[in-house]
């Protein structure tokens, strides 16, 4: 079989002038920006919120990734309890020698003994 020869373009009219512009080259794509960048300025009207004019196409905000909780500050202290494990007193840390006169005097007067431990609580600022 033979070959057809390929047909010759029609020449342009004199009132109408046909750009050629390469496969996605910006000539093409510039009608469909202008109408994105409106729907997006009506849409950014509508939901009243500033516009970025310079970019098309408007980003959605990205939530921010919640942060891992503040670091809790302790503070130690001595605390004397009896057998059930319940504080029956609370000293500062410096004051050690006091809590075990205190576990003495509680242990002396009652039937369970008391002891001192320390405790370790949360500073409120």
């Amino acid at each position: 079989m033979a070959k057809k020869p390929a047909k010759k373009a029609a020449p342009a009219k004199k009132g109408s002038v046909k750009k050629v512009a390469a496969k996605g080259s910006a000539a093409k794509n510039a009608p469909i920006k202008k109408k994105v960048k409106k729907k997006v300025l009506k849409k950014a009207a509508a939901e009243k919120r500033p516009v970025d004019k310079k970019s098309p196409i408007q980003k959605k905000k990205v939530a921010k990734r919640a942060r891992g909780p503040k670091e809790v500050r302790l503070k130690a202290y001595w605390g004397v309890f009896n057998q059930t494990m319940r504080r029956v007193a609370l000293f500062e840390f410096n004051e050690r020698k006091k809590a075990d006169q205190k576990a003495e005097e509680l242990t002396k007067s009652g039937k369970s003994p008391h002891f001192v431990q320390p405790v370790k609580e949360q500073i409120v600022e």
